[in-house]
């Protein structure tokens, strides 16, 4: 499966690698799974930590030292699409776009946003439910 991760996911699989979210991340990033994350998830991730937790930088670090060796960086299409509209924050658009343009089967999040739309592909889960699923959800 291909799975594209949210930052939601990435900011609490950094924070606390004894969670949930770093053990969807592991799974996505182990195989049968590709993991992949988008340029909007990365600024995204940084800006966070730069804001919210400047202490913890070393972590992010930490972490995104070793995601490097199994997350793939996809690009983010300029063009919108239809499917888009579904989707309130218009911050998180694109990185729905990167998931649709790299043929994820699965974009891991968090956000209540992308959870409760109607959206089908990529199918929508949050951590707790993709550590659940069988090895090929």
């Amino acid at each position: 499966m291909k799975v594209l991760i949210d930052t939601n996911v990435l900011v609490s699989a950094a924070l606390n690698p004894n969670g949930v979210p770093a053990a969807a991340y592991k799974k996505a990033a182990s195989y049968p799974n590709h993991c992949m994350i988008c340029e909007q998830n990365l600024d995204e991730l940084k800006r966070i930590f730069q804001q919210k937790f400047p202490k913890k930088l070393s972590a992010l670090e930490n972490f995104l030292a070793t995601a490097r060796t199994t997350l793939e960086l996809v690009p983010v299409p300029k063009e919108e699409t239809a499917l888009e509209s579904a989707i309130r924050d218009v911050n998180d658009r694109p990185i729905l776009r990167a998931a649709v343009k790299a043929g994820a089967d699965i974009l891991l999040t968090g956000d209540k946003d992308f959870l409760s739309s109607e959206i089908t592909t990529p199918a929508m889960m949050s951590p707790s439910e993709f550590v659940a699923a069988s090895p090929s959800p």
